[in-house]
């Protein structure tokens, strides 16, 4: 695993201990099949949307603008490199049943960590779609490296917390078009 990778996960998962998280009842996978997108399309216009509060965003730099940190306590090593500085960003987005997020990506990796209900992800670089759910006290990992959707396909609402690492000041979110092997 890349340092990169251990970093953002040591990092995220300290954002969610300070949050908390809710327990929730795990749901049946949903499955891909023809017509997916079409169906996810069709909820997605018939449901609310998906509502986001952001809770705090920080840029953080070092005395000399580049951000180099190293611990290691045993077994566990952290290794947080950033040039020339990085912003972290907080959200809170409620899915209610049947929203999603639209197909998007962003400027660096999110940590989801699902805090109530089940949420469903699938990523563009997929070539199957496959679904991937995630239920309360669980989190999915985006890189920032490939469109995705998340997509509430449960029967009862779901909450997220969602921390973002990105270039000070970027747009967090960026949408895109439904792949070609997720239509």
């Amino acid at each position: 695993m890349s340092k990169f990778f251990n970093n953002c996960v040591a990092v995220s998962l300290l954002a969610a201990a300070a949050l908390g998280c809710k327990d929730g009842n795990a749901a049946a996978p949903p499955t891909r099949g023809p017509g997916m997108a079409a169906a996810m399309a069709a909820t997605a216009a018939a449901a609310p949307a998906s509502k986001s509060t952001l809770l705090g965003r920080t840029t953080f730099e070092a005395e000399h603008k580049n951000v180099d940190i190293k611990r290691i306590t045993g077994d566990w090593h952290i290794d947080i490199k950033s040039k020339p500085a990085f912003d972290i960003a907080v959200q809170r987005i409620l899915f209610p049943v049947g929203s999603s997020s639209g197909w998007h990506t962003h400027p660096g990796p999110v940590f989801i960590q699902v805090v109530y209900g089940t949420m469903t992800f699938y990523q563009a670089d997929d070539p199957r779609c496959a679904p991937i759910v995630r239920t309360a006290g669980q989190g999915y990992l985006d890189l920032g490296l490939h469109p995705h959707v998340a997509v509430n396909q449960s029967s009862d609402s779901a909450v997220n917390i969602v921390t973002y690492f990105a270039p000070p000041g970027a747009t967090l979110k960026m949408m895109a078009d439904v792949p070609a092997n997720c239509e």
